[in-house]
Protein backbone atom coordinates (compact mmCIF):
# COMPACT_ATOMS: atom_id res chain seq x y z
CA UNK A 1 0.00 0.00 0.00
CA UNK A 2 3.06 2.31 1.09
CA UNK A 3 4.61 1.63 -2.46
CA UNK A 4 1.34 2.73 -4.15
CA UNK A 5 0.55 5.74 -2.21
CA UNK A 6 4.45 7.02 -3.25
CA UNK A 7 4.01 6.36 -6.83
CA UNK A 8 0.63 7.79 -7.01
CA UNK A 9 1.69 10.69 -5.54
CA UNK A 10 4.93 11.16 -7.99
CA UNK A 11 2.90 10.33 -10.70
CA UNK A 12 0.47 13.08 -9.98
CA UNK A 13 3.43 15.44 -8.78
CA UNK A 14 4.70 14.89 -12.78
CA UNK A 15 1.10 15.62 -13.80
CA UNK A 16 1.26 19.06 -12.00
CA UNK A 17 4.52 19.55 -13.37
CA UNK A 18 3.97 19.13 -16.83
CA UNK A 19 0.59 21.23 -16.50
CA UNK A 20 2.90 23.92 -15.03
CA UNK A 21 5.49 23.93 -18.23
CA UNK A 22 2.89 23.54 -20.60
CA UNK A 23 0.75 26.48 -19.49
CA UNK A 24 3.74 28.57 -18.81
CA UNK A 25 5.39 27.93 -22.93
CA UNK A 26 1.94 29.02 -24.01
CA UNK A 27 1.80 32.24 -21.57
CA UNK A 28 5.19 32.86 -23.03
CA UNK A 29 4.54 32.07 -26.67
CA UNK A 30 1.73 33.88 -26.59
CA UNK A 31 3.07 37.21 -24.92
CA UNK A 32 5.31 37.06 -28.73
CA UNK A 33 1.71 37.85 -30.43
CA UNK A 34 0.97 41.49 -31.17
CA UNK A 35 -2.52 41.89 -32.92
CA UNK A 36 -2.60 46.17 -32.63
CA UNK A 37 -5.18 46.74 -35.31
CA UNK A 38 -7.39 50.06 -35.97
CA UNK A 39 -10.46 49.30 -32.95
CA UNK A 40 -12.75 51.71 -31.49
CA UNK A 41 -11.35 51.78 -28.25
CA UNK A 42 -7.65 50.76 -25.99
CA UNK A 43 -8.68 49.31 -22.68
CA UNK A 44 -5.99 49.67 -20.26
CA UNK A 45 -5.83 46.58 -17.50
CA UNK A 46 -5.38 48.45 -14.00
CA UNK A 47 -1.98 48.34 -11.96
CA UNK A 48 -0.92 49.44 -8.95
CA UNK A 49 -0.63 53.29 -8.10
CA UNK A 50 1.18 54.85 -5.72
CA UNK A 51 -1.12 57.48 -3.90
CA UNK A 52 -1.49 59.58 -6.83
CA UNK A 53 1.16 58.50 -9.62
CA UNK A 54 1.04 55.64 -11.67
CA UNK A 55 3.89 52.34 -10.48
CA UNK A 56 6.29 51.93 -13.47
CA UNK A 57 4.26 48.70 -14.63
CA UNK A 58 0.78 51.19 -14.85
CA UNK A 59 3.23 54.08 -16.48
CA UNK A 60 3.92 51.65 -19.24
CA UNK A 61 0.87 50.60 -20.13
CA UNK A 62 -0.51 54.48 -20.34
CA UNK A 63 2.65 55.32 -22.48
CA UNK A 64 1.11 52.24 -24.71
CA UNK A 65 -2.08 53.38 -25.25
CA UNK A 66 -0.87 56.92 -25.82
CA UNK A 67 0.95 55.68 -28.43
CA UNK A 68 -2.12 53.69 -29.41
CA UNK A 69 -4.40 56.57 -29.30
CA UNK A 70 -1.88 59.27 -30.82
CA UNK A 71 -1.28 57.08 -33.96
CA UNK A 72 -4.90 57.47 -34.45
CA UNK A 73 -4.69 53.22 -33.84
CA UNK A 74 -8.03 53.79 -31.36
CA UNK A 75 -10.53 56.77 -30.75
CA UNK A 76 -10.67 56.72 -27.07
CA UNK A 77 -9.30 54.78 -24.04
CA UNK A 78 -10.55 52.99 -20.76
CA UNK A 79 -8.98 53.15 -18.15
CA UNK A 80 -9.13 50.30 -15.84
CA UNK A 81 -8.45 49.29 -11.89
CA UNK A 82 -9.63 50.73 -8.09
CA UNK A 83 -8.40 51.96 -5.11
CA UNK A 84 -5.35 50.43 -3.57
CA UNK A 85 -4.22 50.70 -0.07
CA UNK A 86 -3.37 54.61 0.80
CA UNK A 87 -4.33 55.60 -2.76
CA UNK A 88 -5.31 59.12 -3.04
CA UNK A 89 -6.50 58.64 -6.66
CA UNK A 90 -7.72 55.16 -8.23
CA UNK A 91 -5.50 53.52 -10.37
CA UNK A 92 -7.82 54.56 -13.67
CA UNK A 93 -8.13 58.04 -12.27
CA UNK A 94 -4.44 58.30 -11.96
CA UNK A 95 -3.74 57.27 -15.53
CA UNK A 96 -6.62 59.74 -16.57
CA UNK A 97 -4.47 62.21 -15.15
CA UNK A 98 -1.50 60.79 -16.38
CA UNK A 99 -2.54 60.99 -20.07
CA UNK A 100 -4.44 64.33 -19.84
CA UNK A 101 -0.97 65.47 -18.62
CA UNK A 102 0.38 63.80 -21.43
CA UNK A 103 -2.09 66.25 -23.94
CA UNK A 104 -4.81 63.48 -24.54
CA UNK A 105 -8.68 64.86 -24.79
CA UNK A 106 -10.49 64.45 -21.80
CA UNK A 107 -13.57 63.39 -24.06
CA UNK A 108 -11.43 60.47 -24.89
CA UNK A 109 -10.94 59.42 -21.67
CA UNK A 110 -12.89 57.19 -19.66
CA UNK A 111 -12.78 55.10 -16.47
CA UNK A 112 -14.01 52.69 -14.24
CA UNK A 113 -12.94 53.04 -10.34
CA UNK A 114 -14.67 49.68 -8.94
CA UNK A 115 -12.58 46.64 -10.44
CA UNK A 116 -9.77 44.93 -8.37
CA UNK A 117 -8.68 42.25 -10.64
CA UNK A 118 -8.43 41.92 -13.97
CA UNK A 119 -11.75 39.58 -14.86
CA UNK A 120 -13.27 42.93 -12.97
CA UNK A 121 -11.30 45.33 -15.32
CA UNK A 122 -12.58 43.77 -18.32
CA UNK A 123 -16.50 42.99 -16.93
CA UNK A 124 -16.04 47.29 -15.83
CA UNK A 125 -14.90 47.78 -19.33
CA UNK A 126 -17.55 45.87 -21.17
CA UNK A 127 -20.30 47.68 -19.55
CA UNK A 128 -18.83 50.80 -20.60
CA UNK A 129 -18.02 50.05 -24.11
CA UNK A 130 -22.06 49.17 -24.39
CA UNK A 131 -22.52 51.94 -22.82
CA UNK A 132 -20.89 54.03 -25.01
CA UNK A 133 -21.49 52.06 -28.14
CA UNK A 134 -18.27 50.79 -28.75
CA UNK A 135 -17.88 47.43 -30.51
CA UNK A 136 -14.30 46.64 -30.68
CA UNK A 137 -11.07 47.08 -28.13
CA UNK A 138 -7.53 46.40 -28.04
CA UNK A 139 -6.53 44.99 -24.91
CA UNK A 140 -3.49 46.54 -23.13
CA UNK A 141 -1.30 45.12 -20.14
CA UNK A 142 2.33 43.39 -20.17
CA UNK A 143 3.02 40.30 -22.39
CA UNK A 144 2.92 37.64 -19.99
CA UNK A 145 -0.59 38.87 -18.82
CA UNK A 146 -2.07 38.81 -22.06
CA UNK A 147 -3.47 35.25 -22.49
CA UNK A 148 -5.27 35.21 -19.42
CA UNK A 149 -6.82 38.79 -20.15
CA UNK A 150 -7.57 37.55 -23.88
CA UNK A 151 -9.06 34.52 -22.57
CA UNK A 152 -11.08 36.59 -20.16
CA UNK A 153 -11.97 39.73 -22.52
CA UNK A 154 -13.74 36.48 -24.70
CA UNK A 155 -15.69 34.97 -21.94
CA UNK A 156 -17.30 38.01 -21.78
CA UNK A 157 -17.66 38.18 -25.75
CA UNK A 158 -15.55 41.75 -26.15
CA UNK A 159 -14.31 41.78 -29.89
CA UNK A 160 -10.62 42.49 -28.33
CA UNK A 161 -7.14 41.94 -29.92
CA UNK A 162 -4.15 41.85 -28.06
CA UNK A 163 -1.61 44.75 -27.69
CA UNK A 164 0.81 44.47 -25.12
CA UNK A 165 3.45 47.19 -23.93
CA UNK A 166 6.40 47.21 -25.99
CA UNK A 167 8.37 48.18 -22.62
CA UNK A 168 7.33 46.08 -19.45
CA UNK A 169 9.21 47.04 -16.49
CA UNK A 170 9.23 43.25 -16.41
CA UNK A 171 12.65 43.47 -18.44
CA UNK A 172 15.40 41.51 -16.05
CA UNK A 173 15.18 37.37 -16.64
CA UNK A 174 14.31 37.40 -12.57
CA UNK A 175 11.35 39.78 -12.90
CA UNK A 176 10.18 37.64 -16.24
CA UNK A 177 10.40 34.83 -14.41
CA UNK A 178 8.01 35.68 -11.60
CA UNK A 179 5.26 37.49 -13.55
CA UNK A 180 5.68 33.99 -15.67
CA UNK A 181 5.55 31.78 -12.77
CA UNK A 182 2.85 34.59 -11.26
CA UNK A 183 0.48 33.75 -14.47
CA UNK A 184 0.92 30.61 -15.25
CA UNK A 185 -0.65 30.00 -11.09
CA UNK A 186 -3.58 32.91 -12.13
CA UNK A 187 -4.01 30.69 -15.56
CA UNK A 188 -4.73 27.57 -13.94
CA UNK A 189 -6.72 28.99 -11.53
CA UNK A 190 -8.89 30.44 -13.78
CA UNK A 191 -9.58 27.19 -16.17
CA UNK A 192 -10.33 25.67 -12.75
CA UNK A 193 -13.00 28.49 -12.43
CA UNK A 194 -11.60 30.69 -9.50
Amino acid sequence: MTKFLIRLTRIGLAVVLAWCLYAASSIYSFAQQDETRPADVAIVLGAAAWRDRPSPVLRERINHAIALFQDGVVDAIIFTGGYGRNDLLSESETAREYALQAGLPLEALYIEANSTNTQQNLSEAQRLMQALGLQSALIVSDPMHMMRAMALADDLGIEAYSSPTTTSRYASIPTQLWFLLRETAYYSGYLLGY
